[in-house]
């Protein structure tokens, strides 16, 4: 029971960690390159093909990265005139189900299809098509099966304490340390 409840709360760790501090830091280096994308068409009438690339960049980093954090904080859209006058039990349930049946499977399939996707973008040193967009684009690549991992751990997170409170023993509550 100790070790399952370390494995969860480092689950949790590390999605908290990465959605505060990382996610948090790229939200701000959005609106940085929006601002300044605004600033250079509208004030001096030109814009970089590497700006605007870099922008929908870093939303997809933001995005990707950011979904695991957005389900530790049950931030996912959900049918919620439903769910949210619901018991706990029945919220376990279906979050047990709704990971094992839709979360999982599909973290594996993109988790499955994107490594060797990004292994060769990165063995041919992929760059952008564009004249002056961002080289090294492998890098936002490598953001899809990371922010998917980090999504399927906090799956399994969530599993987990669903199945807890399916048992009368939910893990926060706890005190067995």
């Amino acid at each position: 029971m100790k070790t399952i409840k370390k494995a969860v709360l480092f689950c949790d760790k590390i999605n908290e960690w990465i959605g505060s501090v990382i996610v948090t830091s790229a939200v701000f280096l959005f609106i940085l390159v929006i601002f300044s994308n605004v600033i250079m068409r509208y004030v001096f009438n030109t814009s970089f093909v590497f700006m605007a690339e870099l922008e929908w960049h870093v939303f997809a980093f933001i995005f990707l990265l950011g979904a695991g954090f957005t389900l530790l904080h049950d931030g996912h859209v959900r049918v919620d005139i439903f769910y949210s006058v619901m018991n706990k039990k029945k919220q376990a349930i279906i979050n047990l189900f709704g990971v094992l049946f839709f979360l999982i499977p599909s973290c594996y399939l993109v988790l499955s299809t994107s490594i060797p996707w990004v292994i060769v973008a990165y063995k041919i040193g992929e760059v952008s098509i564009d004249p002056g967009g961002i080289p090294a684009r492998f890098l936002l690549k490598a953001t899809l099966p990371i922010g998917y991992f980090l999504m399927l751990i906090q799956g399994i997170s969530l599993f987990v304490k669903s199945a807890f409170i399916l048992m009368d023993k939910p893990l926060e509550n706890d005190n067995a340390d």
